[in-house]
C-alpha cells in the first residue's frame, strides 16, 4: 500500500515486527483525517498478515504527535464529532490482536497522547512531554482520553491532568505510570525494538490470549474476566506451541 502521511516498514532483524512512523513532522505530526485513514488502512493490512507479532508506532522528527489539527477542529460540528473517527482508530489499536508499543519523543499532546493511551506499552525518551490540554480550547479529550487515562494512572491523577490541561515531562509521566520505560533520546527506538523482539520470541498464541485477557480486566466484572481467562488458558493447553515449548523446557532441564 502507498502512504503519504505515515510509513509502514518491517524490522530488518525480524520481519514479524512492524514499524509505523507518523510523517507530518512539519506540523509536529498533528493527526488529521487523512492520517487517521492511513493508520486505519495500515492496521487493517497488518491484521490480515498472519506473521505480524508486534507493532511499534513512533513519530518522525523531534515529536511524536502534537495533537490534532486545530484549524480542522475549529470547523468541526457536533455530527462530525459524533462520527468519532479517532475513537474508532484508537479502539482498533487497543483491540489489535498483537501488542502495540509506542516510542515517544517530544510532544504527545491531545490526540497524540490519546493515541499512546490506546497502545499496550509506552516507552518515552527524556524529551517526551504528555498532556490532554483540550479544556484550553473549550473541548475535552474525546478519543478515549477520559476513559483510558484513569485506568492507566488512576482517577485522581487523570482528573488533575484533564481538568488543568497541564503538560508533564517524561520524568513525571514515568513516575505516575503513564510511561512504562524512560530512556535517553538516542536509545528510544533501540529500547522499543528490544522490547518488541523480546515479546515476539514468546509463544505467539499465548501473547495474543494474554493481551485479550488483560484488556478484559478494565471492561468487565471480575467473574466475567476470570471466565475469559480460564477459557483462554484451556485453549492454550491444547495448542501445539504449548506442547513444544514445555517439552523443550523439560528437555533442557533434564540436560542440566
Amino acid at each position: 500500500m502507498n502512504y503519504e502521511l505515515i510509513s509502514l516498514t518491517r524490522d530488518p532483524e525480524d520481519a514479524r515486527l512492524a514499524i509505523i512512523t507518523l510523517k507530518r513532522s512539519d506540523v509536529k505530526n498533528a493527526i488529521n483525517k487523512a492520517m487517521v485513514a492511513e493508520l486505519t488502512r495500515a492496521f487493517d493490512a497488518l491484521r490480515e498478515a498472519a506473521d505480524t507479532g508486534c507493532v511499534i508506532i513512533t513519530g518522525e522528527g523531534p515529536d511524536f504527535a502534537a495533537g490534532a489539527d486545530i484549524g480542522a477542529l475549529r470547523e468541526r460540528k457536533a455530527l462530525e464529532s459524533l462520527a468519532a473517527i479517532n475513537s474508532a482508530l484508537f479502539a482498533k489499536i487497543e483491540n489489535f490482536p498483537v501488542p502495540v508499543i509506542t516510542a515517544i519523543r517530544g510532544y504527545a499532546l491531545g490526540g497524540g497522547c490519546e493515541l499512546t493511551l490506546a497502545c499496550d506499552i509506552r516507552i518515552a525518551s527524556e524529551t517526551a512531554q504528555f498532556g490532554q490540554p483540550e479544556v484550553n480550547l473549550g473541548i475535552i479529550p474525546a478519543a478515549g482520553g477520559t476513559q483510558r487515562l484513569p485506568r492507566i494512572v488512576g482517577l485522581g491523577r487523570a482528573k488533575e491532568l484533564v481538568l488543568t490541561g497541564a503538560v508533564i515531562d517524561a520524568q513525571e509521566a514515568y513516575r505516575i505510570g503513564l510511561a512504562n520505560k524512560l530512556v535517553p533520546d538516542a536509545d528510544l527506538m533501540q529500547a522499543a525494538r528490544k522490547m518488541a523482539l523480546t515479546i515476539i520470541k514468546k509463544g505467539p498464541l499465548a501473547v495474543r490470549m494474554a493481551k485479550a485477557a488483560l484488556n478484559q480486566s478494565s471492561r468487565v466484572g471480575l467473574d466475567s474476566g476470570l471466565a475469559f481467562e480460564s477459557t483462554a488458558q484451556a485453549i492454550l493447553f491444547e495448542s501445539d506451541d504449548k506442547m513444544k515449548r514445555m517439552t523443550d523446557f523439560l528437555e533442557k532441564k533434564k540436560k542440566g
